[in-house]
């Protein structure tokens, strides 16, 4: 009886706990900017090995007030958001209606398919937005001895 008695009040005092909490959504701006890419994922296809691995995310800010991007990072050391050592996203903020570039780079030299994630950070309505790269490095060509 103790048991049941214990297992009634766990359980009305779950649902009072359950039910108290409010779920707090923070207002979006209606002005917020907003991206909207030409296409989330960029398929390399096919490729040779050390090929030009930088490859261009387009997009517009379809949003009512300037876009600032403030970072873009690859989720591991073979994706490059960095090109000759500038940032490869606009420095200067995107106006309503306008459009930018954001270049990335994957490492050729690593044989196989590849699938990775790039996070873009912004003042946009939604702060972080994935976007992706795909593709094949082709083998490694054999080395052709020298001499004759």
């Amino acid at each position: 009886m103790k048991k049941i008695i214990s297992l009634l009040v766990v359980m009305f005092g779950l649902t009072y706990v359950v039910n108290a909490q409010e779920s707090v959504i923070p207002s979006m701006d209606p002005n917020a900017p907003e991206m909207k890419f030409e296409t989330e994922v960029l398929d390399y296809g096919v490729i040779d090995y050390d090929a030009n691995g930088i490859r261009e995310f387009k997009f517009t800010n379809i949003g009512r007030t300037p876009l600032t991007i403030t970072s873009v990072s690859g989720e591991c050391g073979c994706t490059a958001t960095t090109i000759d050592g500038k940032p490869g996203w606009p420095q200067e903020p995107i106006l309503p209606g306008k459009s930018g570039v954001i270049k990335v780079k994957y490492d050729t030299k690593r044989e196989g398919r590849f699938e990775k994630n790039v996070t873009v950070t912004s003042n946009a309505k939604y702060a972080t937005k994935k976007v992706r790269i795909k593709g094949e490095i082709k083998a490694k060509p054999a080395s052709t001895p020298s001499g004759g």
